[in-house]
């Protein structure tokens, strides 16, 4: 989102920079982690996807990006460069045209040693603060693996309430499957086209 693209927004714990094409070789590092690619349900990316990924995160007008950063690392360390201090992102997606004033927000901290010391929760709130004030969102949604409980917990700390969704992925298994339970049913068509009752 090109709105965020020249915004630094600085907290106690943390600070939001915009994505850029800089963080991409770290961000790619994160990712290939399988415990990553399962709490966040991504797929493995090549470098050049990513930096793809990344360019398009900066020009779709539906997503808002930073990259959270240790603001106490990078602040007492004059020359530390960004990259260094990456210890997540933070998203907020625009997605429901149907109703521009929901978010998706999603949160990331990708750095093991970073969890649990509230940077995740400051990221969050600091999101959902830009969400309201810039975006002029009003309802936020957080889609969170069923087995990850230290964001299901987070989450709810911070008011969140919390829904079950369930999903169901048509591989080609689960298709053959749906069709064979449904092996019966017969497609006719609706009163010979007409619109009104005989």
């Amino acid at each position: 989102m090109r709105l965020n693209q020249n915004i630094l927004l600085l907290g106690k714990k943390v600070a939001l920079v915009p994505y850029t094409s800089e963080h991409v070789p770290r961000y790619h590092e994160w990712m290939k982690s399988e415990e990553l690619q399962r709490l966040t349900a991504s797929e493995p990316l090549t470098l050049e996807q990513e930096y793809a990924m990344q360019h398009s995160w900066r020009e779709d007008a539906d997503k808002c990006t930073f990259i959270v950063l240790d603001a106490e690392k990078w602040q007492a360390q004059p020359a530390a460069t960004e990259e260094s201090c990456m210890v997540g992102d933070v998203n907020l997606f625009l997605t429901d045209r149907g109703d521009p004033s929901l978010g998706e927000i999603e949160v990331m901290i990708a750095e093991p040693s970073c969890r649990g010391k509230g940077f995740g929760t400051e990221a969050v709130l600091m999101m959902l603060s830009y969400g309201v004030t810039r975006l002029g969102l009003t309802k936020f949604e957080a889609k969170i693996g069923e087995g990850n409980e230290p964001s299901i917990q987070m989450f709810r700390k911070l008011h969140f309430e919390q829904e079950v969704t369930l999903r169901l992925m048509m591989s080609e298994p689960e298709r053959q499957w749906l069709l064979q339970q449904t092996s019966h049913v017969e497609e006719k068509p609706y009163r010979d086209g007409s619109l009104e009752p005989h």
